[in-house]
């Protein structure tokens, strides 16, 4: 009989994506992890397959962790724009409050387009924020918040684009003042689009 888990495997994870995020999958030892997650060698490599197993697994719990966190601050607007600004903002506090790395650019930057998982992850990923962000600006012209002929595609793709920026600045050092100043400007551009 399979001997029960001793740990919990969502904390586990979340300090995978923590080490993950700050030293990225090639400066993350398999003894770091062990270490950051608190559980043993056999663990590891029973519960996620070994070091690669467990990346995979964090930065898909990553990515969907983030585009729900936007979802959520986008539901706290009141209308569709307003709902846009606050999870800009939102995005903006989180990622000048401690200049922690983002994993997906992270992941990005270290494989490219080189390893397919990475890749599909992440491709995954983008495209469930660029459909939140279309359905968003949609919803923005229909409540006459944005230009009717606002390209919806192209506003979505550069707000996805300045997010990316934003985790770059941030890892770079930006505060929170001059990230939440560029989420304003980029609510600001979608309006007078």
């Amino acid at each position: 009989m399979a001997r029960p888990k001793a740990f919990d495997r969502d904390t586990a994870l979340l300090r995978a994506i923590a080490l993950f995020r700050d030293k990225g999958y090639a400066g993350a030892s398999t003894d770091d992890l062990l270490g950051a997650m608190a559980i043993g060698r056999q663990s590891m490599y029973d519960t996620f397959g070994g070091k690669r197993g467990l990346y995979l697994a964090a930065l898909e719990r990553y990515n969907t962790d983030s585009v729900a966190q936007f979802v959520h601050d986008m539901e706290t607007g009141g209308t569709p724009l307003r709902g846009l600004e606050a999870a800009l903002q939102g995005f903006a506090r989180r990622a000048g409050a401690g200049g922690e790395g983002c994993m997906g650019i992270g992941a990005v930057l270290e494989f490219g387009r080189s390893d397919a998982e990475v890749a599909a992850l992440g491709d995954a990923s983008a495209r469930a924020q660029l459909a939140v962000l279309e359905q968003q600006l949609r919803s923005a012209a229909a409540a006459g918040e944005v230009p009717e002929e606002l390209d919806v595609r192209a506003a979505a793709a550069f707000i996805a684009a300045t997010l990316a920026g934003l985790r770059v600045a941030a890892r770079a050092g930006a505060g929170v003042a001059a990230l939440e100043q560029i989420a304003r400007f980029t609510a600001l551009a979608c309006r007078q689009a």
